[in-house]
C-alpha cells in the first residue's frame, strides 16, 4: 500500500470520476485506474464501481474512506512537523513583558535579519511567570523581564542584565500634570489610573506605592503596550519603567510623556533570561548579542550627554 493510492481514491471521491481525478492529479487515467486496482487486490475489497458512465466510489470504499482520510491527515501532519523541525534552529521564540521592545528588541531583530536572513523571531507578549515557565519547559528561547531589587532569579535560569531604571508616571503630553518636573503620589491618586494586571511587576509596584489608598478610578490592562495606548487616549495615568517609555513610538510622536515620582527611589532592572540547560541556536545567540550591543550603545549615549 502506498500513500498515493489513498490520495487517488480521495481524489476520485472528491472530483466524481477517474477522468477528472486524473486531470487534477496530472497523471494518465489508465495509470490511476491501475494503481487503484492494485490497492483493491491488496485490501480484498472493491473501492470503485466502474461503469460506462464513469467510476464512482463503492459502498465499501465509502466505509473505508474515513480511515483513508485519517491516514492522509496524519501524513500531512508529519510533513509539516518535518518542515518545522528543519527550520527550528532559525526560529527564536522570545517572551517579553514589552519593556524595551521598541527600543531594544525591534532594532535587534533588524540586525538579526541582516546577519541571518533566514532567521525568524516569534515575539510573545506574556507575564513574567509565563516567561519563566516557557524558558524552563523549552517553549521559549529568550525572555525579557523586569525585576525589582530583591527579586530572585530561578536557579535553572541565567540572566543577562540589560538596563536599570526607575518607575515613572506616564501621562498624556497635554495633561496639566505634564508641566511639573516630578509628581507626588497624591497627584497620581487623584487621577484615573491605568494599572497592569496581576502578575506584572508594575502591578506589584503600584500597590506598594499607593498602599491601601488606591486611586478611585482604576482601569486594568494586560501589558505595557496597551497601557501606553490607553494613556495616549486619555483614559488615565499609568506607572512603567522609564526605559519602557523613552524611545517608544507614542513618546516619539509626542502623545505620551513620563515624569519621575517624588521621593521614590525604587530601581527596576530589565534582564534577558535563558534556560541554564538549554542549547542555544546560532540565531538565539545572535539576537541576544544584538540586544546587548543595543543596550551598550544607549548607555554610551547617556554617558556622553
Amino acid at each position: 500500500m502506498r500513500i498515493e493510492q489513498l490520495e487517488y481514491i480521495a481524489a476520485v471521491t472528491h472530483y466524481g470520476s477517474l477522468r477528472r481525478a486524473s486531470e487534477q492529479l496530472h497523471i494518465s487515467q489508465p495509470a490511476l485506474s491501475e494503481a487503484v486496482t492494485k490497492l483493491e487486490r491488496e485490501l480484498g475489497v472493491t473501492l470503485l464501481d466502474r461503469r460506462r458512465t464513469g467510476a464512482r466510489i463503492s459502498r465499501a470504499g465509502r466505509e473505508l474512506l474515513a480511515s483513508m482520510v485519517e491516514v492522509l491527515d496524519a501524513v500531512d501532519r508529519l510533513r509539516v512537523a518535518a518542515g518545522a523541525q528543519e527550520t527550528l534552529s532559525h526560529v527564536v521564540r522570545v517572551g517579553t513583558v514589552n519593556a524595551g521592545t521598541a527600543s531594544l528588541l525591534f532594532p535587534a531583530m533588524h540586525e538579526l535579519q541582516a546577519e541571518h536572513p533566514g532567521a525568524t523571531v516569534e515575539v510573545r507578549n506574556l507575564q513574567q511567570d509565563e516567561i519563566r515557565t516557557g524558558l524552563v519547559e523549552g517553549a521559549l528561547d529568550l525572555g525579557l523581564v523586569n525585576l525589582l531589587d530583591g527579586d530572585d532569579i530561578a536557579p535553572d535560569l541565567v540572566a543577562t542584565r540589560l538596563r536599570r531604571g526607575r518607575p515613572v508616571a506616564v501621562l498624556p503630553t497635554g495633561h496639566t500634570l505634564a508641566a511639573r518636573s516630578e509628581l507626588e503620589v497624591d497627584d497620581l491618586r487623584a487621577e484615573s489610573f491605568v494599572a497592569m494586571r496581576s502578575g506584572y511587576l508594575m502591578h506589584r509596584f503600584a500597590h506598594r506605592l499607593f498602599g491601601t489608598a488606591l486611586p478611585p478610578s482604576w482601569h486594568v490592562t494586560d501589558g505595557a503596550e496597551m497601557g501606553k495606548m490607553m494613556v495616549a487616549e486619555g483614559l488615565g495615568i499609568t506607572l512603567l519603567p522609564d526605559f519602557s517609555v523613552v524611545g517608544d513610538p507614542l513618546e516619539r510622536a509626542g502623545l505620551i510623556t513620563a515624569r519621575p515620582i517624588a521621593g521614590d527611589r525604587t530601581a527596576v532592572t530589565m534582564v534577558a533570561l535563558r534556560a541554564r540547560s538549554a542549547r542555544a541556536s546560532v540565531s538565539t545567540d545572535a539576537l541576544l548579542r544584538a540586544i546587548v550591543d543595543r543596550t551598550d550603545e544607549s548607555v554610551a549615549r547617556r554617558s556622553a550627554s
